[in-house]
């Protein structure tokens, strides 16, 4: 593994906050509705494992698994779904949890796939965005943060694996 010169850009604290802040407007917004949450694996894991703790009303859990960055620090543009869910989404409330929208590739692709599956709505939640990055449109209904368009790891987020284990965001500045 190469060493990487990181720099703390949100802190746990930070994180944990906001984290709070979305689950109390969706416990608002879903409470007493058939509620299944999405988790994008495998770098939403940590914030989907937190934010449904946060979420005060009933919670079915479900994974999909995407990729698009094939180990590097660059998205390739093609989504490739690695697990599917194995729950029906049809007349349920989705909350579809994505670690970090940049491009919009991933986002887009997922909610066209589940509008498939006729579910009573999508609400999509990113943890972090690049609006600096974007190439399509995709509908992001709750951000955690706003950041720059500089590659990032840490809480879930990784480079060729590593670094998913930080409890807070770093951003990557150059590889030695």
């Amino acid at each position: 593994m190469e060493n990487m010169n990181l720099s703390k850009l949100i802190t746990e604290k930070e994180i944990q906050k906001r984290i709070k802040e979305i689950g109390a407007s969706l416990t608002d917004r879903f409470r007493d509705k058939e509620v299944v949450a999405v988790c994008v694996l495998k770098g939403s894991f940590m914030f989907y494992s937190d934010l449904i703790r946060a979420i005060d009303t009933e919670v079915i859990c479900d994974f999909f698994g995407v990729s698009s960055y094939q180990n590097s620090m660059h998205s390739s543009g093609e989504v490739k779904l690695t697990l599917d869910l194995s729950t029906s989404l049809e007349g349920k409330h989705v909350l579809l949890v994505e670690d970090i929208v940049d491009t919009g590739l991933t986002m887009n692709y997922l909610q066209h796939m589940l509008q498939t599956r006729k579910p009573a709505s999508i609400t999509s939640i990113s943890l972090l965005h690049k609006p600096a990055a974007k190439k399509v449109d995709c509908q992001l209904d709750e951000v955690g943060f706003e950041i720059k368009d500089n590659f990032v790891v840490g809480y879930g987020l990784d480079y060729q694996g590593y670094y998913r284990n930080l409890p807070y965001i770093a951003e990557v500045g150059n590889i030695n």
